[in-house]
């Protein structure tokens, strides 16, 4: 994924006044909400680094949501939850090569997922955090090519 660090800190900085809407988007530069679209009808490509990525964070997800819905996660656990999709979108980041329109729906959704990173390290609002991030894994297998994605029931 070719990044320019200053764009990528804006869109996420910026991201995160899009609030945990149903709608996976992020705020850009401007003022202009961006939201994930189709590439002209189909889903976006995608590489070996973003399925890795991306599949690993829904499989933490996944393994947490019983102890999630059955209120029996803690602070702490939502924190190191949080660290670890933090640690798999890192390696997207870092290791994840699309064109760049392709690129930039990604952004989109990436940001939302630090939105829900963010909000699973505060004192309140961890499980909105977990919602967001759901949300953004469930419009990413409706919007990129991942080949048996599963979306995450709540």
């Amino acid at each position: 994924m070719v990044m320019n660090t200053s764009l990528v800190a804006a869109v996420v900085a910026l991201g995160l006044a899009a609030g945990f809407s149903g709608a996976v988007s992020a705020a850009a530069p401007h003022g202009h909400v961006v939201e994930l679209t189709l590439n002209n009808g189909h889903k976006w490509q995608t590489d070996e680094a973003l399925r890795m990525g991306m599949t690993r964070i829904r499989e933490a997800l996944d393994a947490a949501l019983p102890m999630i819905h059955a209120g029996r996660y803690s602070a702490a656990e939502f924190s190191a939850l949080g660290d670890q999709v933090q640690e798999q979108v890192d390696y997207i980041v870092a290791n994840c090569k699309l064109p760049e329109e392709a690129d930039l729906q990604l952004h989109v959704a990436l940001t939302q997922v630090l939105d829900g990173v963010n909000a699973m390290k505060e004192e309140s609002g961890q499980e909105q955090g977990v919602v967001a991030i759901m949300q953004s894994l469930n419009a990413y297998g409706d919007h990129f090519d991942h080949p048996e994605w599963k979306p995450l029931g709540h």
